[in-house]
């Protein structure tokens, strides 16, 4: 039997061409995966999906085969728990709001993410039960991030205001949110603002 050269096994570019995407090999990749970074159903579904159109392109197996398995992955994490969106879309929600990001940037983040509108809707309207003003906080702590405002250099506040409420406008915040942030005397006029 002869045995192929590394470069005949190798792609074009030089990189060895990837695995088939049996049923047992998507599984692994899907635990590991899993382990490494939490997702939706559907950036779960979106990164296996890479992995069989690959392989599809690569082997010439087949996609719809593939996808078969790939479906029924899913269908058994949601069922196990090993995935649930709701959970996700909780722990994202969160985890962006504590970064600074509006609402409105969350929910376009999750909805990219392949999370069902119904559950973003009801995580979100949770987080505004439980903070009063959240796109205020959510300001406060984008302004401090990046240093606008009244975090930034005292000397070049009244140069920078347009561009900092551009930024917090890019946010996703609405200009009243970012007048008040950009605009406060200092940090405590600002504290003061989100004590309900």
């Amino acid at each position: 039997m002869i045995k192929k050269s590394p470069t005949q096994s190798r792609k074009p570019d030089g990189r060895r061409p990837p695995k088939p995407a049996t049923a047992s090999r998507l599984h692994n990749i899907a635990l590991h995966y899993l382990e490494r970074y939490s997702a939706s159903s559907e950036s779960l579904r979106r990164v296996l999906m890479r992995r069989v159109a690959k392989s599809a392109y690569y082997l010439d197996t087949d996609p719809a085969e593939g996808a078969e398995h790939v479906n029924a992955i899913i269908t058994r994490f949601l069922q196990s728990g090993l995935l649930n969106d709701k959970i996700y879309a909780e722990g994202q929600v969160l985890s962006l709001f504590r970064r600074g990001l509006s609402l409105r940037a969350i929910h376009s983040r999750l909805l990219a993410k392949g999370v069902d509108n119904g559950i973003i809707e009801q995580q979100l309207s949770a987080l505004k039960d439980a903070t009063p003003n959240p796109d205020l906080n959510a300001a406060f702590a984008f302004a401090k991030r990046r240093r606008l405002g009244p975090f930034g250099d005292p000397a070049k506040r009244q140069d920078r205001r347009q561009r900092d409420l551009a930024s917090l406008a890019r946010g996703g915040f609405d200009y009243a949110t970012a007048h008040a942030v950009i605009d406060a005397v200092d940090i405590f006029e600002l504290e003061a603002l989100l004590k309900p």
